[in-house]
């Protein structure tokens, strides 16, 4: 018989989903930053392995919302964590133990899914750090960067996963369309390419995808809140939205297997992370 679930992959900020959600699915699909808050919206990757079909979520991090789009980011985690038929609760290991899942989502009750604690980023901790070996069995130890751990914490959320038939074709990585990726990839050269808190101010919207050619036409918008980041966007003689558009071109080229022609404009939406009709268009508010 046949398990398919789905596995929230959730944590505070920065624990290392996005780069775990990667490194399962083996293709870069979840945008990874060393700036908190990168991802906004739920990636859902999938891992088929023999009789097993993950359906893995990389979830938005569980932050104190400070304006409208981190209530759209919270409220989005909250759904992936209800949502799951089992949760693998991330925690650096150097950070050990990890507090309660219940206390760092501020939940009124435990969540009906099983949990897993995954202690993430098990290269960068000291080896002192106090865990029993082995751990415990619903708890998990990984470095996504150097792959260890990583079968296990299969094994281990696999016992976890309802019997049922497969939800997706087993050679699938992905749920969503190819251009919800392709506006997260301009989104990440973004946080590559734009420093302090401008990075924060950047949504992508998709205007054209034309598939049936080569290369494959892709035409975005790059929105800010202020003309001033709008100057900071394009560069001087367009040199900073020339390189954000090489940079996401070659990543989105990789996962298309096609070339690709990347056309990008720069336009002003005034507080858009504030403000919820903005969100709603931008696809971030439900």
């Amino acid at each position: 018989m046949t398990r398919c679930g789905v596995v929230a992959l959730a944590g505070k900020p920065n624990v290392g989903k996005s780069t775990l959600l990667n490194a399962l699915v083996g293709e870069h699909l979840a945008i990874v930053s060393p700036k908190p808050q990168s991802t906004r919206l739920p990636v859902v990757g999938l891992l088929t392995r023999d009789d097993t079909q993950f359906i893995f979520t990389d979830s938005p991090g569980l932050l104190e919302p400070e304006y409208k789009l981190h209530e759209t980011m919270r409220a989005a985690a909250l759904r992936a964590i209800a949502d799951a038929e089992v949760i693998a609760y991330l925690h650096p290991l150097s950070d050990f133990p990890a507090p309660p899942l219940t206390e760092v989502a501020k939940l009124d009750r435990a969540p009906r899914a099983s949990i897993v604690t995954v202690y993430t980023k098990s290269d960068l901790a000291p080896t002192s750090t106090a865990l029993h070996h082995p751990p415990p069995p619903s708890t998990a130890i990984v470095s996504a960067v150097s792959r260890d751990g990583l079968d296990r914490l299969l094994e281990t959320l696999r016992a976890y996963l309802p019997e049922s038939p497969f939800h997706y074709d087993p050679d699938a990585m992905a749920t969503q369309p190819m251009r919800f990726f392709a506006a997260e990839f301009v989104r990440e050269a973004a946080f590559e390419l734009l420093h302090e808190e401008l990075p924060y101010s950047v949504a992508v919207e998709i205007d054209e995808f034309r598939e049936g050619q080569e290369p494959v036409y892709i035409r975005a918008v790059v929105y800010v809140e202020r003309a001033s980041q709008k100057g900071i966007v394009i560069g001087e003689g367009g040199r900073t939205i020339k390189a954000i558009g090489q940079t996401a071109r070659g990543k989105i080229e990789v996962l298309l297997g096609a070339r690709v022609f990347l056309e990008l404009h720069a336009k002003v939406l005034p507080k858009w992370r504030r403000q919820l009709a903005s969100l709603k268009r931008l696809g971030y508010a439900g």
